[in-house]
């Protein structure tokens, strides 16, 4: 058995995407990546959807039984800035991981080729520039099933890092019980949760999180304002209702006895350097480890289909 490191450096971006417009938000998560990579960052991890970015407040003219030709004229714009996986996109980011000699977590809007449907997914590449996971949004929650088809392939792939087991589920993802589950049965010990949550609720979602698997919870949302989106939209009506601070953040770590490593930031970009001691995860689970000597196979078990 391989001898853990204990110290991970992790850089949360916290930053806004060029809303809409893939190669220069691809632009920007380069020049993050390396910049995090220059503060010796060994885990840089953004939020959920971050290229192109995450259509809040948008219909795209869904109603139940009809659409609009102006809404259809807008998801196109969004599916043509949306991510092959793979593709020279893709290989941009893992050459940044590799210069920054870091692993790097992303939220995108994939496009399937296949078959025209866009899916919410987190990538992961290693530091030596290979994607090594690809995990798709399981069940996108309410109105973002207009956008984004269910996640089925690869439903709970596990990185073997110097620090541990890392895995993620994307924002609401994480309040279904039995897919959390799956991850701690996995040794789960750095459990990313890119998001675009704003509230106090989702704040004690992490630390719950954090507390039930014995596992740091890395939180990260981006900061995006009314001012940022296109003009050019034909929904500028949707546009004009929305708050100027639409996404405020809030991005932190949480240890495994839930408590904040570092208060949570809002209203503004910012890259949050935290160290985390990997040790904690051992120690917390002295006398709770919920999917080893705390559970009871006997009379529980989950079936996982992940093919």
């Amino acid at each position: 058995m391989k001898q853990l490191k204990s110290n991970c450096k992790v850089a949360l971006i916290q930053a806004s995407p060029v809303l809409f417009n893939k190669n220069a938000t691809i632009d920007k998560v380069v020049n993050e990546i390396l910049e995090a990579g220059r503060n010796d960052a060994d885990l840089i991890v953004f939020p959920e959807s971050f290229i192109p970015c995450y259509p809040y407040g948008m219909t795209f003219g869904f109603t139940v039984g009809s659409r609009t030709e102006e809404g259809r004229k807008d998801w196109k714009v969004y599916y043509d800035n949306s991510v092959i996986v793979p593709s020279t996109d893709t290989e941009r980011i893992a050459k940044a991981a590799l210069q920054a000699h870091a692993y790097v977590s992303i939220g995108i809007t994939e496009n399937d080729i296949n078959n025209c449907t866009l899916y919410c997914t987190n990538l992961i590449f290693s530091p030596d520039g290979n994607l090594v996971s690809k995990h798709r949004k399981l069940k996108p929650t309410g109105a973002e099933r207009f956008i984004w088809g269910d996640g089925h392939e690869g439903a709970f792939p596990i990185i073997d890092t110097p620090w541990g087991n890392m895995g993620s589920l994307i924002c609401w993802e994480n309040y279904m019980p039995l897919a959390r589950a799956a991850l701690y049965m996995k040794g789960v010990t750095l459990y990313l949760a890119p998001n675009t949550n704003n509230n106090e609720e989702w704040q004690t979602t992490i630390r719950h999180i954090a507390i039930e698997g014995h596992c740091y919870v890395i939180n990260v949302n981006q900061y995006v304002t009314k001012d940022m989106y296109p003009d050019t939209f034909h929904c500028q009506n949707e546009i004009s209702t929305l708050p100027y601070n639409v996404l405020t953040g809030g991005s932190c770590i949480v240890d495994p006895f839930g408590h904040y490593v570092n208060e949570p930031v809002w209203n503004k970009e910012q890259i949050i350097y935290t160290d985390i001691d990997m040790g904690q995860v051992p120690s917390s689970r002295m006398e709770f480890d919920g999917t080893g000597h705390y559970s009871r196979p006997d009379i529980l078990e989950l079936i996982i289909h992940e093919n």
